[in-house]
C-alpha cells in the first residue's frame, strides 16, 4: 500500500493543533462519543475516563454511546453518517484497521470517510494459558505445541480482533498450528481459557492480572516492547526469543471527514490536555492503561502502520471474514 494513498481520509489531518478563533465556540452542545463495543470493557472504561475530563474542559456533557455489533462497523458507520461538526466522534480500535483489509464490503471507506483526531491509549496484551498446560514459559509452550500437532487452541475476542491476529502471528513466527476459537468479547473467551475449554489467549493485562495472581491462568509473556510496571515479573515475548510479536488493545478518536480543521484541532488539543490531567493519569495507571496523545499526524502515521502490518498477517495467515 502506498503511504501517500493509504489514508486519503487524512489529507487534511496534518493541521496544526493550535486553536483558531473560529473553534472557540466549540462545543456548543453535548458531544456524543460512540464506542462500538458493549459497556464495561477496557475501551469503554478508557473512553469514559477521557470523556469526564473533556466535559470539565468544555463545560458540556460528553455522552458515551455504546453501539456494538458487526465487528465495530455499526458504531463507526453511525459516526460516518453523522453531522461533521465535531459533536459526534468515534472511538476506533485495532478492529477498525483490521476491517480495512479483512472486510471487502464496508459501508464506508475507512481511507476517506473519517479523519483522525488523537491516539488515546494502549493496553498491552499478555499471553496466558490454562494451568493444566504443561508449559511455564514461551519456549516450553512452543515445544509442547510442536510436539502435539493439531491439539492446541487459542481464543480471541472475535474474528479479526487484535487477539486473533496476535495468535495467528504467533503461529507464523514460531511455526505453530494453534487453532483459532473466536468469541464475542474478551470476557467469555478468558472464561473458557480458565475453564479449560481453550488452551491459550492473548488478553488485556488489566482484566487478566487478577486471574494470573489467583492461579486461574498462567502467564507466558507480555506481547509488549517492555515489561509492564504492573507485572514486572512477566517477561516479554521478545526477551524469550520471539521479537516482532507485539499486541495491544489501543483506542483513538476520529471524526467525520468533513469536520472543520479548526474544530478537529481544538478536540485534539483538549484531548491532549485531558490526557495529562493527574486524575486521569492516576485512573489509567490503576487500570494498567498507557496514555498516548499526540498530533493528528502522529495518529495518522500509526493508523497507516497498523493497516500495513495487519494486512500482512491477514494475507500470510489466510484469515477470512467470519
Amino acid at each position: 500500500m502506498h503511504r501517500r494513498q493509504a489514508l486519503t481520509i487524512l489529507a487534511v489531518a496534518a493541521a496544526a493543533v493550535a486553536r483558531p478563533a473560529g473553534a472557540q465556540s466549540y462545543p456548543s452542545r453535548p458531544v456524543r462519543v460512540v464506542v462500538p463495543f458493549p459497556p464495561g470493557g477496557t475501551i469503554d472504561h478508557t473512553t469514559r475516563l477521557l470523556g469526564a475530563e473533556l466535559a470539565k474542559l468544555w463545560g458540556q456533557n460528553v455522552i458515551v454511546e455504546n453501539r456494538p455489533g458487526a465487528a465495530t462497523i455499526i458504531g463507526v458507520d453511525s459516526v460516518v453518517k453523522a453531522a461533521a461538526d465535531g459533536h459526534t466522534l468515534a472511538v476506533v480500535t485495532g478492529t477498525f484497521t483490521v476491517n480495512h483489509s479483512l472486510m471487502p464490503n464496508l459501508p464506508y471507506d475507512s481511507r476517506k470517510d473519517l479523519r483522525p483526531i488523537v491516539h488515546i491509549a494502549r493496553t498491552d496484551h499478555v499471553l496466558v494459558v490454562h494451568p493444566a498446560v504443561a508449559a511455564s514459559d514461551l519456549q516450553q509452550f512452543i515445544a509442547l505445541v510442536k510436539a502435539n500437532p493439531g491439539k492446541y487452541t487459542f481464543a480471541s475476542f472475535g474474528n479479526g480482533s487484535s487477539a486473533h491476529l496476535a495468535g495467528e502471528n504467533l503461529n507464523l513466527l514460531a511455526g505453530l498450528d494453534l487453532t483459532h476459537v473466536p468469541y464475542k468479547g474478551q470476557a467469555p473467551a478468558l472464561a473458557d481459557v480458565m475453564g479449560g475449554q481453550v488452551h491459550a489467549i492473548f488478553a488485556n493485562l488489566p482484566e487478566t492480572l487478577p486471574q494470573i495472581r489467583a492461579g486461574k491462568v498462567k502467564a507466558l509473556g507480555m506481547a509488549a516492547p517492555q515489561r509492564s510496571t504492573h507485572a514486572p515479573d512477566i517477561a516479554t515475548l521478545a526477551e524469550q526469543g520471539l521479537p516482532g510479536l507485539e499486541s495491544s488493545s489501543w483506542s483513538g478518536l476520529m471524526a467525520p471527514a468533513a469536520t472543520p480543521t479548526d474544530v478537529a484541532a481544538k478536540v485534539n488539543a483538549d484531548a491532549n490536555r485531558a490526557l495529562k490531567q493527574p486524575a486521569l493519569q492516576e485512573a489509567f495507571a490503576k487500570s494498567g492503561i498507557t496514555a498516548i496523545g499526540g498530533t493528528p499526524t502522529e495518529f495518522e502515521r500509526f493508523l497507516i502502520e497498523e493497516m500495513e502490518r495487519q494486512a500482512a498477517v491477514i494475507r500470510k495467515a489466510g484469515i477470512k471474514p467470519s
